[in-house]
């Protein structure tokens, strides 16, 4: 089960160098005009963990198979996306189905690379997104109230969802995004599910700035992270450029370049971690003969529904999950020291998977 994450932002910010730059695939066009992205880039990068190498190294095994993370980069939005303008409405389709977006701000100024409005400006730019999204939104919530109309007369079980939808509607023309709709359902939640609202989704603000705005906020990184507290959407810095720079260089040599340049992770890790936060994930960890693997679910699932992400077998047979939290594992270092010191559990149906757990499920179908 791949991370899906979106990217969306104006021409010309540097949406299509940081899809490189994340994904490290090198395979988005990038020019110095708008909608240089036609056709959506797509990559699937490994969500790296050292704590699976680290199981791996410990469990004698000859691989490690990390989950992955899935970016789509679509054509730069313009104002009136929404309804055709600059090629955007015909790629909104694409990213309904991510998890969540990385809505990529410009923070630095070069004249030299064309900017859709007259300035630098992350609330312009930020609303500007942001309108097109909800109006996109509007229009498919539009077309389903327009079936429920026909539905409805000979299943009145659709009235709540009716309801739910007219006032989502409301909701929807005052230019607030799904997320921020203060009634929340059952009805919401199918309307959501099926109509995969674009302004539902968990939002990642990116500033794109150039190397001297890693080691200090200026203005406008500073008025993004205020619209980010504003949308309690997470924030990140980072620079598309120097990631790019980092491409083929060995790790000891990228943390020593992004240490001069003032940042701690790389953007690629950070959006990672933002977007698990953003999602509410964590990992869990398996193990064969032949295998480490690592896999991402919802904070909160209880131990057969986790199963259930490997195969609707394990969830369907589940008998129980023999379970080693990994710090204790890495600590005693193999099985048999595990055993001997009773630190290898035994849970049920109620148990609530954590974040690091190394489980074993037993199952019968």
């Amino acid at each position: 089960m791949s991370l899906k994450i979106g990217i969306v932002g104006l021409p010309n910010v540097g949406k299509s160098t940081v899809f490189n730059a994340l994904t490290h695939a090198q395979n988005a066009e990038v020019a110095n005009y708008p909608f240089c992205t036609i056709q959506p880039n797509r990559a699937i990068v490994p969500l790296r963990d050292e704590r699976l190498n680290r199981l791996k190294e410990l469990s004698g095994v000859p691989e490690a198979i990390f989950a992955t993370i899935e970016f789509v980069d679509i054509a730069g939005l313009v104002r009136g996306a929404s309804r055709g303008e600059g090629l955007g409405n015909q790629f909104l389709g694409n990213i309904r189905d991510v998890d969540a977006l990385v809505h990529v701000v410009r923070c630095f100024d070069d004249p030299n690379i064309v900017h859709v409005h007259e300035g630098i400006d992350p609330r312009v730019d930020f609303d500007t997104i942001q309108l097109e999204l909800v109006i996109a939104d509007l229009e498919q919530l539009e077309r389903k109230i327009e079936r429920l109309i026909s539905a409805i007369k000979g299943n009145k079980k659709l009235i709540p969802v009716m309801e739910t939808a007219q006032g989502l509607k409301t909701h929807l023309e005052a230019g607030l995004p799904v997320s921020s709709f203060p009634e929340r359902n059952d009805a919401l939640n199918t309307l959501i599910h099926e109509l995969r609202f674009l302004t539902a989704k968990p939002v990642i603000l990116a500033a794109n700035v150039d190397e001297t705005g890693l080691g200090s906020q200026n203005a406008c990184t500073r008025a993004l992270q205020n619209i980010a507290a504003e949308q309690r959407a997470e924030f990140v810095v980072l620079c598309a450029k120097l990631e790019e720079e980092l491409l083929g260089m060995a790790p000891e040599d990228q943390k020593e370049l992004l240490e001069l340049a003032g940042a701690q992770e790389s953007g690629l890790e950070q959006v990672v971690h933002k977007s698990f936060a953003a999602l509410n994930l964590i990992s869990y960890f398996t193990r064969n003969e032949n295998e480490v693997r690592a896999w991402h679910i919802q904070r909160g699932t209880k131990a057969p529904q986790a199963a259930g992400v490997i195969h609707t077998d394990f969830e369907r047979g589940f008998i129980r999950a023999e379970v080693a939290a990994f710090d204790i594992f890495a600590a005693h270092g193999s099985d048999a020291a595990l055993k001997s010191a009773g630190l290898l559990r035994s849970e049920g149906k109620e148990y609530i998977v954590q974040d690091g757990d190394i489980i074993l499920f037993r199952f019968n179908i």
